[in-house]
Formats: structure tokens, sequence, C-alpha cells
């Protein structure tokens, strides 16, 4: 499992003090939506300009104009740049087809598509699709919890990919792919307490932001979450 340092809300200087202190314990940078939004592709050059070595992840949550929004992380530095699976097909494809002409990386952010539409989007083995519970989810209380959150889905929405309300849970094509089949990720509230649970789901990115960004000590907390990534593993 990579863990993947999450960097939001705060200025590109800040972005690379923090990715600095945490650098041996993290494996992937996460360039974060809201930095972007406000910073634009600076903060993808400034990262990948710092931190060479790592993968570089420009999550831009791409929901149209494909090849426009990828090609500017990609020429950016950005090793992975992430596309909404909610958004239509033909976007998510373009987004593919972009990732293989730079020999760069798609994250598929599984944020409210059903299950069908995530059968659909399992026909990219090379993408690594993010089971993703979002920023406003968790401020009402919604987190990835432990290994009950990961089963079937309720009709009234997924905890865990954020299923649309009313999307049937046993429909034909709803059953989910195997994550030996998948890359998967993970992200939404990941804390210590809540890390053993997602092994469930065999994950090879762990997507953590404010446990490690917003702890009193963020390099003794990516520390910790390096220490019991490995500890899992060696079960």
């Amino acid at each position: 499992m990579n863990i993947q340092l999450a960097l939001d809300r705060m200025s590109i200087q800040e972005a690379i003090d923090m990715a600095r202190w945490t650098e041996p314990y993290i494996d992937w940078i996460e360039v974060g939506t809201s930095l972007i939004k406000e910073l634009g592709m600076a903060s993808v050059e400034a990262m990948k300009r710092e931190f060479p070595g790592k993968v570089i992840v420009a999550d831009v949550k791409t929901f149209d104009n494909a090849i426009y929004e990828f090609e500017l992380c990609y020429r950016a530095g950005a090793d992975v740049a992430t596309v909404m699976g909610a958004s239509p097909p033909v976007t998510v494809d373009l987004c593919i087809k972009t990732a293989r002409t730079w020999g760069r990386q798609v994250m598929i952010d599984l944020l409210h598509t059903t299950p069908e539409e995530q059968a659909a989007l399992a026909q990219y083995r090379e993408a690594v699709h993010c089971r993703h519970v979002s920023k406003d989810q968790q401020e009402n209380g919604t987190h990835l919890t432990g290994p009950g959150a990961y089963g079937n889905a309720p009709s009234t929405g997924d905890a865990l990919t954020g299923n649309r309300r009313g999307a049937p849970s046993g429909a034909p094509g709803s059953a989910s792919v195997s994550p030996a089949e998948l890359r998967i990720a993970a992200a939404g509230g990941i804390t210590l307490d809540s890390l053993p649970g997602l092994l469930a789901m065999k994950p090879e990115v762990i997507i953590v932001g404010s446990a490690i960004t917003k702890a009193a000590d963020p390099v003794a907390a990516a520390r910790s979450f390096q220490d019991c990534i490995r500890k899992l593993g060696r079960r």
C-alpha cells in the first residue's frame, strides 16, 4: 500500500513544507483540488520540481474538457490526474487515451457513481479506481470506518462509493469487481483507527489528508501511518 498525502487549503509553500517534513513516510503526493483551483498549475509544477522522485497526483477532478485539462496536468509534471467516474463516458475514455499518449496514469474518482457505472468503469484496468467519501459527506458524519462499510450498498446510498440515492444494490452488473482485478485507492477521512478496516478492499493507495496535515505533529502522524501499514502488511 502506498500512502498518498493530500495537500489542500494551503499555500504552495505550505504544501511544499508539509511534503518535505513527511517525505520519508509518504509515497505519492496529491496536489489537492482546492490548491489547483486557487493557485493553478503552478502548484503542480512546484511539487514536481521539489519532489521529482515522488508520484505527483493532480486532483483536478475533470468532468468535461478531458484532453485539455489532462494535458495541462501532465505538462505541469503530474504523474497521475483524476477524472470523475460520474462524468460522461466519453470524458473518461478521453482521459484514459490522453494518459496513454503521455505515458502517465489516471485515477477515476468513484464519488457519486452507481454500481452499474462502476461496473462499466472496470474496463479501465490500468486506472486507479478511487473509492471516496467527499469532504461534504465527512462534515455531515459519513466516514470510512471499517469492514461493514465495504459490503453491499443500501438503496439510500453507499458510504464508501457515494452511490446515488435509489441506486439498486442488487441489479444486474452491480456486483463489486474483485479488488484483485482492479487498482484500488481509498479516500475520505481515513485515520489510524479506520485503516485496518480498509484491508478488505486490498487498496494500492491510501489517501490521507487532515489526519496528517492537521495533526499536532505531522511527521509523527505520517510515520505512524507508515508503521501501521507495514504491520498490517505482515499479517
